[in-house]
């Protein structure tokens, strides 16, 4: 009985989500509307019948979220992970924040930063106002509010697509199992305000954490984020991820989520030969990023009014590149993918090396003798 109402209370609170979601859109588009018309955007019309795909991909990704509690892969209290401090202390401020935007749309400003934020010494493909927002990704301002703009963007399930890397994940590890927990060491690679690690930290409560990331500002919002956390804090750095600070196979896992849309087709095939680098053989990459068109033909026309709704500018061509072939390319095998809702998710793992699986063969020589 208890888990029959956890699960209706989770659904119930999802859909809320969603309609909030929904509701917050609507009314941003009519008071905009009403202000300043924005200019027109070359966009497609939607179909209905995508409109009610998208409906069943919402319902079927809430789904897959409480099938992984079910099974143990974390635990459901994750399921409830939200700061509703940080809701009611930054959702006036999204508003805030709107006029700013829309300006900044319609004016096509997408390199615009604030006086008093430093551009020196960050890659020029770096400074870019994303989705139009304030100061890119440069100010505690940006950081404040991320985390409540993605998840009005995408209905509330921005975590609960977060969360779908947290069963390959575990499973991945399970090459690792003789290694006592906290000598398990994950890099989670653009680690933005530190959501992720704050999942990862969830289902694997003794793991060593690492974490990476370009913003200085980014990094102040998930130290304060991971605080919150009982146990170790994930240490973290702030870093390129076309140069990982960290010697070679150095880590059990590493992850990489929402990132790579962001990217020139040339960084990242750097950033997978990074952390294709910094993984121990027999360890898993993960990566978690938008669906691509071969994985929904039929979603096409939301896929090409990202770019042209949001800046996006290395968008279009990540929905056509093939990431497979990438991370082949950089030494990755046993390459599995999965889509959930408007995500895609890549699970690869860097082969043992005869190297390795000598010095395993000694290890266990050694505890045969004794």
């Amino acid at each position: 009985m208890t888990e029959t109402l956890t699960k209706l209370t989770y659904q119930t609170f999802q859909q809320g989500k969603n309609y909030f979601g929904l509701a917050h859109k609507v009314l941003n588009s009519q008071l905009l509307n009403l202000i300043s018309p924005p200019v027109e955007v070359k966009t497609k019309p939607i179909p209905p019948e995508v409109i009610q795909k998208l409906k069943q991909r919402h319902d079927r990704i809430i789904e897959a979220d409480w099938q992984d509690v079910e099974r143990g892969v974390y635990p459901a209290s994750l399921l409830f992970d939200n700061s509703w401090s940080d809701f009611f202390r930054y959702y006036p401020m999204v508003w805030l924040d709107t006029l700013q935007v829309h300006q900044r749309a319609n004016q096509k400003r997408h390199q615009d930063f604030s006086p008093n934020i430093s551009t020196d010494g960050y890659p020029s493909y770096y400074l870019q106002n994303f989705h139009h927002q304030t100061d890119g990704y440069l100010s505690d301002w940006s950081a404040n509010l991320y985390d409540l703009q993605v998840e009005i963007l995408f209905g509330g399930t921005a975590d609960a697509m977060r969360r779908r890397i947290l069963a390959p994940l575990k499973q991945g590890l399970k090459a690792f199992d003789s290694i006592p927990p906290r000598q398990v060491r994950i890099l989670d690679v653009a680690s933005g305000t530190g959501r992720t690690l704050k999942l990862i930290r969830g289902a694997l409560p003794e793991a060593s954490l690492f974490g990476i990331d370009l913003s200085p500002a980014y990094l102040r919002k998930a130290n304060q984020l991971l605080l919150e956390n009982p146990g170790e804090l994930p240490q973290l750095l702030q870093a390129n991820a076309e140069k990982i600070p960290y010697v070679d196979e150095h880590f059990h896992a590493v992850t990489c989520v929402f990132l790579f849309h962001e990217l020139p087709a040339a960084v990242r095939q750097q950033v997978i030969e990074q952390c294709y680098r910094v993984t121990k053989p027999g360890g898993v990459f993960i990566i978690c990023d938008s669906i691509q068109v071969s994985d929904a033909p039929d979603l096409v026309p939301l896929m090409e009014n990202f770019p042209e709704t949001f800046h996006e500018p290395y968008y279009k061509h990540y929905i056509t590149d093939d990431l497979v072939k990438r991370l082949e390319k950089a030494g990755f095998e046993n390459i599995s993918s999965e889509v959930h809702f408007m995500s895609k998710y890549l699970i690869a793992h860097k082969p043992v090396s005869e190297k390795t699986t000598a010095l395993d063969g000694e290890q266990s020589d050694r505890k045969l003798m004794v």
